[in-house]
């Protein structure tokens, strides 16, 4: 029998279940990113699959908005609800490693920094993002861009399969081989399908890389992104990284008297022999006078957490992406106009490769349909003090406003925020048609629809 109240719901789970007068509801509803300020009904501490399937039912019967939480970091703060279910997955946290097939099994609690961990013990990795705290469930589904997406594609581009609970609240494996359909649409069409409560993904020998930022004069904007612009056309697959900008912070490797200034950067992470490291980097020293670097071998592990300190829990962030085919001279015009003005230590412009491996994907063979892309861009502006909000929301939209022209209509749906509700077909590009039809056949109700929505 379904339950009616928090309080039969309670009775049917394993975990806990957090309604608004009882103890730790505020810290409970809270996301990564504070200017979200949400009071769901009811968040669930999911324990098992059971306790989702149970969830599920739960929001559908009582006809209430349903959010899912893996690691709570989506910009809008679809990790919570005005009024609704959240289902939360804090306490589903497991990951289970086989060295032999070179495969991991992970819980959608699970973040970067869990997984990273895991399979480093023996060697190995899977393509992730670029803050630990950040979870696989959310940047999967969306696609997954990282430090490895050159050498061996995106995060769903090494999925093996999935456990689903759908909108009937019934369990559902896909893979290549079951439920075809519905695999080929969560690799890359978000949250829009059902709750995926087990990923398995596929693993690569990356202990050791070669690593770190080298920060350049601003000044040198426009040689740094004409360089990177033919420099990672052709480069060597198992090299990663992008250029930024960013306010120097108090950091050991940086001259005291520049502490504060804005710097253009390049973060690159060789995956190849760390031995070549030094070599492999020279192209980044000879292009212009490094002012300030912090590089070396370091474990996989450790790049992955490298930021953390920038982007805390609680920090009040704002963003929006576009991809990019070619990064024009028109374009180079405008990042130097607009990046240098990041308004804080928080703030920049990241730009990320997404040729090599993940070209060799066919643009039909997943949902990510951005495949002849060669950049996903995004601009972020986070910080800790609710003044800033205005500022920081505006050098987004005006920077972000300047670079439309000189880039493709859609986005990397992970660098959405609440306010592109209007971009979701181009965002999902040449594959949303497909992807309509799997929604209305997995979905028709659209219970899953706190995400970059497909409305069925």
């Amino acid at each position: 029998m379904t339950a009616k109240t928090p309080g039969e719901l309670r009775d049917q789970v394993h975990g806990a279940v957090i309604a608004r007068e009882d103890d730790g509801y505020d810290e409970a509803r809270r996301v990564h990113n504070g200017m979200i300020d949400k009071r769901p009904a009811v968040i669930v501490r999911v324990a098992n699959a059971g306790d989702v399937m149970t969830a599920v039912r739960y929001a559908a019967d009582n006809n209430l908005k349903l959010a899912i939480r893996g690691g709570g970091h989506s910009g809008p703060g679809f990790g919570t609800v005005d009024d609704g279910v959240v289902i939360d997955f804090s306490g589903m946290r497991g990951v289970r490693v086989d060295p032999k097939a070179r495969t991991a099994r992970a819980e959608p609690g699970v973040t970067w920094g869990d997984i990273n961990a895991a399979t480093h013990a023996f060697g190995l990795a899977t393509p992730g993002g670029i803050i630990s705290t950040t979870g696989i469930a959310g940047l999967t589904l969306g696609g997954g861009v990282g430090y490895l997406t050159r050498g061996y594609g995106l995060s769903a581009d090494n999925l093996i399969s999935v456990d689903v609970v759908t909108a009937d609240g019934e369990m559902l494996i896909a893979s290549e081989d079951e439920n075809a359909d519905l695999f080929w649409a969560l690799r890359g069409g978000g949250g829009n399908f059902g709750v995926c409560t087990s990923f398995e993904y596929r693993l690569h020998p990356v202990d050791t890389v070669y690593w770190g930022p080298m920060f350049y004069e601003v000044s040198e904007t426009e040689n740094i992104l004409k360089f990177f612009r033919e420099y990672i056309k052709d480069a060597p697959e198992q090299m990663g990284g992008f250029p930024a900008f960013q306010v120097a912070p108090p950091l050991p490797f940086i001259p005291e008297d520049r502490h504060g200034d804005m710097f253009v950067a390049i973060v690159a992470c060789w995956a190849g022999d760390p031995a070549e490291g030094e070599k492999m980097f020279k192209a980044f020293h000879d292009v212009a006078e490094v002012k300030a670097e912090h590089v070396g071998p370091v474990p996989f592990p450790a790049i992955n957490a490298a930021f953390d300190g920038l982007f805390p829990r609680g920090i009040r962030q704002y963003w929006k992406g576009n991809y990019v085919k070619e990064l024009t001279d028109a374009a180079i015009a405008e990042h130097v106009s607009h990046g240098p003005n990041a308004p804080g230590v928080s703030a920049s412009m990241h730009l990320y490769p997404i040729n090599g491996a993940c070209h060799r994907v066919a643009s039909d063979a997943t949902a990510f349909g951005h495949r002849d892309a060669n950049f996903a861009m995004v601009m972020l502006a986070a910080s800790n003090d609710a003044a800033d909000d205005e500022r920081n929301i505006k050098w987004v939209r005006d920077y972000s406003d300047a670079l439309a022209p000189h880039s493709e209509q859609g986005g990397y749906i992970n660098f959405m925020d609440d306010d592109d509700g209007g971009r979701v077909k181009a965002n999902y590009g040449a594959n949303y048609d497909r992807l309509l039809s799997i929604k209305r056949k997995y979905d028709p109700g659209n219970l899953f629809r706190v995400n970059q929505n497909i409305a069925p």
